[in-house]
């Protein structure tokens, strides 16, 4: 009985090496495959320095490849057991597609390039000037579709909206462990940009058909109205139906209800005052090319890549768009209020920047600025020495201020945003600006057409303030500052193409002149 319980024991002891030989073998085979798939192979850190060399167009990027090689112990990050892994061949043909990121520039060393590509079966084992030329093209790609020009460059364009900073290197991580998310919206770019992107795709379509054709203008007709014919009419339908502003094109020649219909959607997106009299100059607008829209698409694009959208996740946030003449105020990323604005002359222009607002005063005097006092006012006083007392303005130490009132230059009520600058949000009795199609007539500051409502919005979670309170502090009593509980970020931005929730895209006049500027450092010649 002892025997066969010994026999018995050994049996079970020789299965159980047995099992636990293979359970080490398969681990160790699995230690092995995991080897292979990752390429364990360090090269010699001074091979960076020959490769860029050799590469000198790269040379801005080798600081960054520096920096990843160090944090990957200078291994091999763009080969496999099987040669060049997934995301190598992802990022050749993203590099390749720029143009779909509205980026027109030359590829550096795209020759070399395509060779590696195109002849796989030669990279089957590590190469060193192919895992830093990957490198080096990465960083490249990153550098030009999510950060753009450099800051100084955008700073020389009147552009002071803060820049956003990232690490590409900690996102090549995420990138080589999942490279599928290359084709995700969520690099920290602005979402307008893929908006934006998704529209030069429809433009360069259509330019590929042909775009649309010019319509004539006939120099003895100052506007078309509903009723009227003429060539021209057919002319303009057939345009707004290029760009889906009708749904259909009947050739008719006739300004009847349908074409009216496209005509008030055409310019609720082009910015222009929703009536349904064409004018020349809405007919120059349709006549812009299609390929001139492709590239004010382009140039927005480029705008998009500075602004981190981590703005979105502000609780509250007022946004101006300077060509549109628009202010919106925001919360929590949705629209509650959108205004009309006046924004500075082009020989007075609305800075581009952002800062918090923090205080809102009621029945504001109006300090005259200096340069305004030495060409405005003291000539104005040596024509008319009645003038101060006709615009109720007063000498206060060494400056001219204007008396609270409904008839003061800043209105009933400002909003401020400290800043360099000296620029803020404000009312204004000259309310007739706001009926203009063009309203670039301010020295610099921004007039809103809707400020009682603004005013409310801002203050729409504080308990000590109310419609009715906001209305009696506007028009009655003395100057009275007001300072928020919660400042709030206001944006002043520069875009002459946008996307609005519907999708529909607005364009809206260069009124800076500041399109052509970018595109010359944007569009290699």
């Amino acid at each position: 009985m002892r025997k066969l319980s010994t026999s018995i024991l050994l049996i079970i002891f020789a299965l159980l090496f047995t099992l636990v030989s293979c359970k080490k073998k398969d681990v160790n085979d699995t230690k092995k495959e995991t080897s292979l798939n990752t390429v364990a192979v360090a090269f010699d850190s001074t091979q960076i320095k020959t490769f860029f060399e050799k590469y000198p167009k790269l040379q801005p990027y080798q600081t960054d490849v520096e920096k990843l090689y160090r944090k990957h112990q200078f291994h091999y990050i763009w080969f496999d057991k099987d040669g060049l892994n997934e995301f190598a061949g992802l990022l050749y043909n993203k590099v390749n597609n720029l143009t779909q990121e509205g980026i027109e520039t030359a590829i550096p060393y795209k020759e070399k390039l395509d060779d590696i590509y195109d002849n796989p079966e030669d990279n089957q084992k590590a190469s060193i000037n192919t895992e830093l030329l990957s490198s080096a093209l990465y960083f490249f790609y990153a550098d030009k579709v999510y950060d753009g020009i450099d800051t100084q460059k955008s700073k020389d364009l009147e552009w002071f909206l803060p820049r956003k900073k990232q690490s590409y290197g900690d996102y090549l991580d995420s990138l080589l462990i999942n490279p599928s998310l290359i084709h995700k919206d969520e690099k920290g770019v602005l979402k307008q940009y893929y908006l934006l992107k998704a529209v030069l795709q429809e433009y360069r379509k259509t330019e590929t058909k042909g775009g649309w054709k010019t319509t004539e203008l006939d120099p003895s007709v100052k506007s078309y109205k509903p009723g009227d014919s003429a060539t021209a009419i057919a002319q303009i339908r057939t345009r707004l139906f290029v760009t889906d502003d009708l749904s259909r094109d009947s050739k008719s020649a006739v300004y009847d209800a349908e074409l009216a219909t496209g005509i008030l959607k055409f310019k609720k997106r082009s910015g222009n005052l929703l009536n349904k009299t064409i004018l020349p100059e809405h007919i120059r607008y349709m006549n812009v090319s299609v390929a001139d829209r492709i590239k004010t698409v382009m140039v927005n694009m480029e705008r998009c890549r500075w602004i981190s959208n981590d703005i979105t996740k502000s609780k509250e946030l007022i946004v101006v768009n300077i060509p549109a003449y628009e202010l919106t105020f925001l919360r929590d990323g949705k629209p509650e209020l959108r205004s009309k604005v006046v924004v500075g002359k082009a020989m007075h222009k609305t800075v581009i920047f952002s800062a918090p607002m923090q205080y809102i005063v009621f029945r504001p005097y109006w300090n005259v600025p200096a340069s305004i006092l030495k060409k405005e006012i003291l000539p104005a006083i040596e024509n008319n020495p009645n003038y101060l007392a006709e615009h109720d303005m007063e000498w206060k130490d060494n400056y001219v201020r204007q008396r609270p009132g409904p008839e003061n230059s800043l209105g009933l009520v400002k909003f401020l945003f400290p800043n360099s600058n000296a620029i803020y949000l404000h009312d204004t009795p000259s309310k007739s600006l706001f009926g203009k199609e063009d309203r670039a007539f301010s020295h610099g500051c921004i007039r809103v057409a809707k400020p009682k409502e603004l005013a409310a919005m801002i203050m729409k979670n504080d308990k000590k303030w109310n419609p009715a309170k906001i209305e009696t502090a506007m028009n009655g009593g003395e100057e009275y500052w007001y300072t928020l509980k919660n400042k709030i970020p206001v944006y002043i931005g520069y875009f002459t193409a946008w996307v609005d929730a519907e999708g529909v895209v607005h364009f809206y006049e260069d009124v800076y002149k500041r399109d052509e500027a970018l595109a010359n450092l944007l569009f290699d010649k």
